[in-house]
């Protein structure tokens, strides 16, 4: 899971809950007294609002809105914890799109992971809200045979058990590997706790089989953009540099970065970024 540097929102970012027709999603927005343009953050799976907390301040120094949002079921986003329909890929969709409808333009969307499949989907719905569509290490169909194992294991350990086992077993996996930081540590313990497991089992069955839908995005009228470090076990780097060429978008690859350049590297992250939302 991506491991944010804090929870804490950095100085004028304003944490509230965003009203929609489809309800209400917490958010962070980090907005310039002239802002020229909206960026919509769609976080991955397992993931949160605050994997996108380091970018916020950069977003806003470069004149860009920058509002991260939990989607449904997602930490401090309400949702069932026993029906997985609500967590549809076309709902969540649906959900994008009513968030976007709140925000005013040039709105930019940005997806990582899961929140960028989510992204790809709420787009190929209704792309006329959006000036431009980045995905961070988000790839063209289903993630690695490796890590559809490692999602199907959490899924299973869903079934049987409560979220607060399930993260005891993570962590028992992880040992001492894991980096220490005991505020952190609390954070991440207390938004995994937070999050909904049908909404973790649903979007991790749609992890493991999502179809490749480049050709559609493709055929969009719209600037595109593939960001990733320079690993990354989900989807393989080549395989988005193929996705990259396919989708004819720009690339972006952020060194010493891993699946979560938006923790990993935030700084550069954040540049390239900006380079592409004021190119267009």
């Amino acid at each position: 899971m991506s491991r944010p540097p804090t929870f804490t929102p950095p100085p004028g970012t304003r944490a509230y809950r965003m009203r929609t027709p489809r309800g209400e999603f917490a958010a962070l927005d980090a907005c310039p007294d002239t802002p020229k343009g909206t960026v919509l953050l769609l976080p991955g799976y397992t993931g949160s609002k605050e994997d996108f907390i380091a970018l916020l301040t950069p977003f806003a120094k470069a004149g860009y809105r920058a509002i991260a949002v939990d989607g449904r079921g997602q930490y401090e986003s309400e949702g069932p914890a026993d029906d997985q329909a609500p967590y549809a890929q076309a709902e969540l969709a649906q959900d994008v799109l009513a968030q976007a409808g709140t925000l005013q333009g040039p709105l930019h969307l940005l997806g990582h992971s899961l929140g960028g499949l989510i992204a790809r989907a709420a787009v190929l719905r209704d792309r006329a809200p959006f000036a431009s569509l980045t995905l961070i290490s988000s790839g063209p169909a289903a993630i690695s045979p490796s890590q559809q194992e490692r999602v199907k294991l959490l899924g299973d350990a869903l079934s049987v058990m409560d979220m607060a086992q399930v993260w005891d077993a993570i962590q028992a996996m992880e040992g001492a590997a894991a980096p220490e930081d005991t505020d952190t540590d609390d954070a991440l313990r207390e938004r995994w706790l937070r999050n909904s497991p049908a909404q973790l089992t649903a979007t991790g069955a749609q992890l493991r089989t999502e179809p490749d839908r480049v050709a559609e995005l493709a055929a969009l009228p719209l600037p595109k953009h593939v960001l990733s470090g320079q690993q990354d076990d989900t989807w393989p780097v080549p395989l988005l540099d193929e996705m990259a060429v396919r989708l004819t978008a720009r690339r972006s690859v952020i060194a010493g970065a891993d699946h979560s350049p938006n923790t990993d590297r935030p700084e550069e992250t954040a540049a390239a970024l900006i380079a592409f939302w004021d190119a267009q």
